[in-house]
């Protein structure tokens, strides 16, 4: 919200300047964003006279000008602009001056062999316009050496702070006013709002049209006759466009301050429009309004609107109505103020996807006590503006039940804010902010909110509103409390899972994503999701209106968009949530990960595309990471029909699948629009039993390990797991590890057979193993493997 601090001294008797202010605002809780002063950034600018304006000698577009600048003897300036001639009174910047459109000090320069001592001003280099074809020409009774600022009404700073959605009492100059009088900077003085006595009844009627609890619980309106709609006052122009709003006429400009300045919107209707009298109503669903913004707008049964006898007329809360707007010919008008409930103009506001000054304002909370006098003082506006006569305000309704009482003791400021405040402190700060005290005994008192302040519900919040008057700065550090030296830990199992995880999928080159569980439906439905259980109702946006069933989509979206980028080679991964059903309980945590490309190239090493083995090791090096063992889960080919059917894989223990992992189906990689293969895993985490172990522990044995090769020949149709499962079980205590590192198909091998390679790691706790150990250690190997799959020794 924005304001110029001449407005704010309207409201509050201050010699504070916009600096003091700007901090005290940002103390109290009113983030200050910016303070747009031009008036100090144009403080070395002055008034200059152009005594003559030559034509240079050396130039035919340039002009050698004599400029009075207030000194004894007149400057030579060289200049550019077509505007430049004798007479005039201009904007000038001495040799020194910082610029603003480039931000570099001014310097004696020569310009054609000619010597220019100082710069005649366009609005393009004081950034006050676009203008750059001509230098600011100042009116004739601009004085010589007078500071330009002053002369173009540019020393009003302007303040923009941030408000917080609680805060529906700052959205107008005279809130910040009061909280700043409150904080000590200033006393508030705005005047009472005086009545306007009504010379006839109202030819309209107003009425709430509602079954059940209203969602305009309070209707008034007053009609004016007899009005001669022009511009509004020029204090009033330059008020509104010094916060960015354009004026319009009169009759809206009155709306538009009272709205910034009181935090009341209206809205005036021009009365010979309207058809009959006027109502606040729910719309009919497909009922159609064409609002003030040129956009026509679908209405539904859920939306509160403003209607006369033939169709709705505004937008209740967010917007008005073309048809029925004030223009130049307006003479009569209808004056509306009214009081709608919150939550009911947010979400009129999020299904329109329409923004604006009075939505801003009723979603977080108008002041239900200042309908009528919002009404009284657009009147006297009007009238002194535009003439005519006002008829009696005619209201429906009544103002909601908005009293309430909390009881509050003092002592708790300090117990829960940290600040020791006497008693009398913290009632002149509540008395001074409009809330009513009422002391009760000697420890306790009773604390009625103000109209304004919707968002106050307890005792918490009275102690908020003390120590952020009284000041933030005064609350002393205070370091906590920790029986022991060491912190205990915090995290769960499950956090350190995924923190053992994390960190060994990211050591083996993979970069960790952050996405929203929310994907388009389409997506979804390729991963088995997208049905009407999983549709989000009410989505942030019109691409992620369906629960993901696995974080996989979201992977591939991010890696699409680092391909049109460029971006080729990529490992990505992400631990998060993936829905199986649109019922609660039925989220999994899934780690799923995937690669495109050849991955980083390396000196030491050859790369090739992403396949299958690349994220089967990627899965088991994270199931091993989060067992703490060994990973002995069998693994079967096949995976859900994302996966390329020939080349995929699927780890389970029973009934339960722990992960899957291969290559994508050419379908889902042509889906996302990506290149190059595409190789992914998935793995359930809520799946993956619990290590056995509360801790690990590695201790080398100080004996020699041995290593022996065996070749089986084997049909084609054994897998090479089943060879070395079958090692690995031979002889569970000295067989360490057992890896395939040959398969051979071709002359020597008998048709419709392989041969395959491994090598099995043998190592001793206890003592050094002899020869006929090893050789019993290697008879169980080939015994267990020819029991398993049928293979023999290759000779």
């Amino acid at each position: 919200m924005k304001f110029p601090l001449s407005w704010l001294k309207d409201h509050l008797e201050t010699d504070a300047d916009a600096a003091t202010i700007a901090e005290k605002l940002t103390s109290i809780g009113l983030e200050v964003e910016s303070v747009e002063d031009a008036g100090a950034r144009l403080k070395d600018f002055t008034v200059a006279y152009v005594v003559s304006a030559e034509k240079h000698p050396n130039a035919d577009r340039l002009r050698l000008c004599m400029v009075d600048a207030g000194g004894k003897e007149p400057v030579q300036v060289v200049c550019g602009a077509p505007n430049a001639r004798t007479g005039i009174k201009v904007v000038f910047a001495q040799p020194g001056t910082v610029v603003p459109v480039t931000g570099e000090a001014l310097k004696i320069g020569t310009i054609r062999g000619v010597e220019s001592r100082g710069m005649m001003c366009s609005g393009r280099e004081l950034l006050l316009s676009d203008d750059h074809d001509g230098i600011i020409e100042l009116p004739e009774s601009a004085v010589v050496g007078e500071k330009v600022a002053e002369v173009l009404g540019l020393n009003d700073p302007v303040i923009d702070i941030s408000i917080t959605p609680n805060r529906g009492d700052c959205t107008s100059v005279w809130g910040v006013a009061r909280d700043l009088a409150a904080a000590g900077l200033g006393r508030l003085k705005t005047p009472v709002v005086e009545t306007v006595k009504g010379k006839f009844p109202s030819p309209k009627t107003v009425s709430l049209q509602f079954d059940g609890k209203p969602a305009c619980p309070l209707f008034a309106g007053r009609f004016i006759k007899g009005v001669k709609n022009g511009p509004s006052p020029k204090w009033v122009q330059d008020r509104l466009k010094s916060i960015g709003l354009r004026p319009i006429n009169a009759l809206v400009d009155v709306t538009n301050l009272i709205a910034h300045d009181r935090g009341r919107p209206l809205h005036v209707f021009d009365a010979d429009k309207l058809v009959g009298n006027v109502s606040a109503r729910l719309a009919k669903d497909g009922e159609e309004l064409l609002a003030l913004d040129g956009k026509t707008y679908k209405l539904d049964a859920e939306m509160c609107v403003i209607a006369d006898e033939a169709a709705a007329r505004g937008i209740a809360g967010v917007m008005g109505g073309e048809e029925t707007g004030c223009t130049e010919t307006t003479t009569n008008v209808f004056l509306e103020s009214a009081y709608f409930v919150p939550v009911s103009v947010a979400s009129t506001g999020r299904k329109l996807q329409l923004n604006s000054d009075a939505r801003y304002r009723f979603e977080r909370g108008v002041d239900p006590e200042f309908v009528i006098p919002g009404i009284e003082l657009a009147t006297r506006l009007i009238l002194d503006w535009c003439g005519g006569e006002a008829s009696e305000v005619v209201v429906a309704g009544e103002v909601p039940e908005w009293k309430r009482e909390i009881v509050f003791t003092p002592a708790m400021v300090k117990r829960i804010g940290g600040l020791d405040v006497e008693e009398k402190k913290i009632v002149e700060i509540l008395t001074h902010l409009g809330f009513g005290v009422t002391e009760i005994d000697g420890t306790t008192m009773k604390v009625v909110p103000p109209s304004w302040r919707s968002d106050i519900d307890g005792a918490a919040d009275l102690v908020e509103e003390v120590v952020r008057i009284f000041g933030l700065e005064h609350v002393q550090s205070v370091p906590m409390e920790r029986p022991d030296a060491i912190a205990r830990p915090v995290l769960t199992s499950a956090q350190k899972r995924r923190r053992i995880i994390r960190r060994a999928i990211a050591a083996r080159g993979f970069n960790e994503a952050v996405s929203f569980s929310f994907i388009p439906r389409a997506h979804a439905a390729l991963f088995g999701g997208g049905d009407d259980a999983r549709q989000i109702a009410n989505p942030i946006a019109a691409d992620m209106d369906a629960l993901r069933p696995t974080p996989l989509p979201s992977l591939l979206a991010a890696a699409q968009r680092n391909q049109a980028r460029g971006v080729n080679d990529l490992m990505l991964f992400e631990i998060g949530a993936g829905f199986q059903s649109g019922v609660p309980g039925a989220q999994q945590t899934i780690v799923a990960g995937l690669r495109i490309g050849n991955g980083p190239r390396n000196w030491s090493k050859s790369t090739h595309p992403a396949d299958a083995f690349d994220v089967k090791a990627d899965v088991l090096a994270a199931l091993e990471a989060a067992m703490g063992a060994a990973m002995n889960a069998p693994i079967k080919a096949g995976a859900p029909g994302w996966y390329h059917p020939g080349r995929s894989g699927t780890l389970a223990l029973g009934p339960k699948v722990l992960a899957t992992f291969g290559e994508l189906h050419p379908k889902i990689v042509a889906a996302f629009d990506l290149s190059g293969p595409v190789a992914a895993f998935e793995l359930i985490l809520d799946h993956v039993p619990d290590s056995k172990s509360k801790r690990t522990s590695f201790s080398a044995s100080p004996y020699q390990a041995v290593e022996r090769d065996f070749a089986f020949v084997v049909d084609v149709k054994v897998a090479a797991e089943d060879v070395v499962k079958a090692a690995k079980n031979a002889e569970r205590v000295l067989i360490e590890a057992v890896s395939l590192f040959d398969v051979y198909e071709g002359k020597g091998v008998p048709e419709g057979k392989k041969s395959l390679a491994i090598s099995v790691r043998l190592q001793p706790k206890d003592k050094t193993l002899t020869d006929p150990e090893i050789e019993g250690v290697a008879q169980k190997i080939v015994a267990a493997v020819a029991k398993a799959t049928g293979g023999t020794l290759r000779a």
